[in-house]
Formats: C-alpha cells, structure tokens, sequence
C-alpha cells in the first residue's frame, strides 16, 4: 500500500514538473507574440557598419542610430557601466524616425507619444579615453535574418535603411520590417553652372 502511494505521489510530481516546463516554454513563446499584439510602432534608422562583418551566412548585422547615445541624456546619478540594462526613452521626430529622449536604469513614466526600448549597455563613456561622452546600447535587435542569397543586396543598403519595430510596454522589442530610404536631393543637384 506505502509503495502505491509513493509511486502514485512521484508520478504525479513528474506530471507536474513536465507541466511546468510546457508552461515556461508557453511563456517564453507567447512573450513574442504579446510583443505583436501590444507593441507600438517605432521606426529607427539605421547607421553604415563596416562592411567586413556587416554579413554572415544568412543575417544581416544592423546598427542604429540611437545605439550609440549621448551623456546628456543619462539621467541617473551613477554612471552606466558596461552590462547595466536601460530604458531609452523615443518619440517620434519631424521625419517620423524615432529620436532619443532619455536613458533611465528602471523603465520611467512615459508621456503620450512615447516608448521605451530595454537595452544593455555595452560602452559607457569615458572622458579621459579619446575625450568622447558617449555610451553604446544594444538592444536585441542587431541582427535581422533574410532569405538566403538576398543579405549582400541588403548590406550594400545599410545606411540607407529605416528598420520597423514593435516596442512592448514592457520594453521588448521585436524587428517588424525593413523600409528603403527615400533619399532626398540636395538643392541645386543636378543644375549646371552657366
């Protein structure tokens, strides 16, 4: 009777234990579709990486603009150290490119109009060290997967590229699409002199 009950007991905590890891599994899933659901669209534009290790196999490796930021907008007492996670505050500039606003350690109050990417610090800046007051951030969304044999086409457009997003209120961001640059004349391009 002992030896029912005991196996009765453990076949239930392995049925359990099996449960739980379906459901963190579930979780994990269902946190990139909520991504979708929720998020609000935020376009970033991107900046030229050197075109060496701009592409492996089949991924294309993005940079963006608000990847690299300045000090000013820090707005914590401690400076950010390589690893920390931060909340970059966007809105939506005149261009309708997401510009930066602010960077805080835990994700702030926003005002109407605006987001908060999660990211990781990966340079912070250093005076003393090339006189730069500047820190990177990484924030998942570097590498954009494309059909295999279509990435040198892409890479040879880097620069000129506006990346889509969805940015959850939690501060997940998934990439949505890729957008060519209109580029815009310069005045007078393209008028001879007389």
């Amino acid at each position: 009777m002992e030896n029912k009950k005991h196996a009765a007991r453990r076949g239930l905590w392995a049925i359990l234990f099996a449960a739980a890891q379906v459901l963190v599994l579930a979780g994990i899933a269902l946190s990139y579709y909520a991504v979708g659901w929720y998020g609000q669209d935020i376009r970033l534009r991107t900046v030229p990486v050197d075109p060496r290790d701009i592409f492996y196999g089949d991924y294309v490796t993005l940079s963006y603009e608000i990847s690299r930021l300045d000090s000013t907008l820090w707005k914590e007492a401690a400076p950010p150290e390589r690893g920390d996670t931060v909340y970059v505050v966007v809105k939506q500039g005149t261009d309708g490119v997401a510009v930066p606003m602010a960077v805080y350690v835990s994700k702030p109050s926003l005002a109407e109009g605006e987001a908060a990417l999660k990211g990781i610090v990966q340079y912070a800046w250093n005076p003393d060290f090339r006189g730069e007051e500047s820190f990177s951030v990484r924030y998942g969304i570097e590498r954009y997967y494309v059909p295999e044999g279509t990435g040198k086409a892409l890479e040879e457009r880097a620069a000129n590229l506006i990346v889509r997003v969805k940015a959850a209120p939690w501060g997940q961001v998934t990439i949505g699409e890729i957008e060519d640059v209109v580029p815009v004349p310069e005045s007078g391009a393209g008028q001879q002199g007389s």
